[in-house]
């Protein structure tokens, strides 16, 4: 072969190897999805996994077709606006967040990324969206009605304990929702002839003084749901258990760790909902132009075992319309 001809066939060579990278080059970038979480990962890890599970089948597969950086922000707001700054630089191209503190930090953080919020208690009182139909802005998701369904766990509360008088309220005071959601008990405990005990928190080290304080001012107990209050989640059903209290939570994953009842948005379902909201934006369509939605499953979860710990009687009634029961 000739010099000439050798250096030809070497050239086409390296053109040849060359190929692959050129393609590879040109191949779109994965679009990413920034998760800011409220409380620690364990809390939501049945809700991170319908979320997951909803994205691949809508053909969103993590590490495939789409990257997804999870960040927990340990129910800390100062963390929250800590990781929504750095999905900005890192210019995600959707930030779900769960709860409204995450999602306030989030908006303020960008006016430009969209956002979709998994769970937000009162989206349109809270200012992240302009009206429920048409939202406006770069935020979108799904409204857990929390303040709303204050008045029904309040009578399922008095269903179990038909001697109630005195409920004490775990309340971030810090917490803007909270103070929704405690006006609205305190709306449905005055029909009901109730007297409001608040256990006020701002902080963890809050939490065991506040029950401390608890002791014989109470019949019942009602805990929302909040960054700081499901952050601390193994902390307060120990309390809990400890106080000898009928509780009412707002999500079921307490009734599962033992306590007795909870009645409120099927939390997978709106994960499951919050990545076909995902999907949309990801194929171009605009946040301001997709509605919030309205919870569409509510379950009620009772823990039988507890409720004989405690020596309450469950009516067969309520047994009956129970999603599910913990023997």
């Amino acid at each position: 072969m000739s010099d000439i001809r050798r250096r030809e066939f070497i050239t086409l060579l390296g053109s040849a190897a060359a190929w692959p990278l050129a393609a590879r080059a040109q191949q779109p970038k994965m679009p990413t999805i920034g998760y800011l979480g409220a409380g620690p990962r364990q809390v939501r890890s049945r809700w991170i996994a319908a979320f997951g599970q909803r994205l691949s089948d809508l053909g969103w597969i993590e590490g495939r077709s789409v990257a997804i950086e999870y960040r927990w922000g340990e129910g800390r707001n100062e963390r929250f606006a800590e990781i929504a700054a750095e999905f900005v630089s890192q210019k995600v191209d959707v930030i779900v967040t769960s709860g409204t503190p995450t999602t306030i930090a989030a908006k303020q953080a960008t006016s430009i990324i969209p956002i979709v919020f998994a769970t937000a208690g009162d989206p349109l009182g809270a200012g992240l969206v302009a009206s429920l139909a048409r939202p406006g802005g770069n935020v979108t998701g799904l409204s857990v009605q929390q303040a709303d369904l204050a008045a029904k766990r309040l009578e399922l509360l008095r269903e179990i304990a038909p001697d109630l008088r005195r409920l004490a309220f775990v309340a971030n005071i810090d917490s803007s929702l909270t103070a929704l959601e405690m006006g609205e008990v305190k709306k449905a405990a005055s029909a009901l002839s109730l007297e409001i005990v608040p256990l006020e928190i701002r902080r963890r080290e809050d939490i065991a003084p506040a029950f401390n304080a608890l002791k014989g001012r109470a019949d019942a107990l009602y805990v929302p749901s909040d960054p700081l209050i499901n952050s601390n989640r193994p902390q307060i059903n120990a309390l809990v258990r400890n106080a000898r209290l009928p509780t009412m939570y707002s999500v079921r994953e307490y009734v599962e760790a033992g306590g007795l009842i909870s009645y409120g948005p099927n939390r997978p379902d709106l994960y499951r909902r919050a990545a076909e909201l995902v999907d949309k934006l990801l194929r171009g369509a605009k946040p301001a132009d997709i509605p919030v939605e309205q919870p569409t499953k509510f379950e009620l979860v009772i823990n039988l075992k507890t409720a004989k710990a405690l020596g309450l009687e469950i009516p067969p009634t309520m047994i009956a319309r129970a999603d599910e029961v913990i023997e």
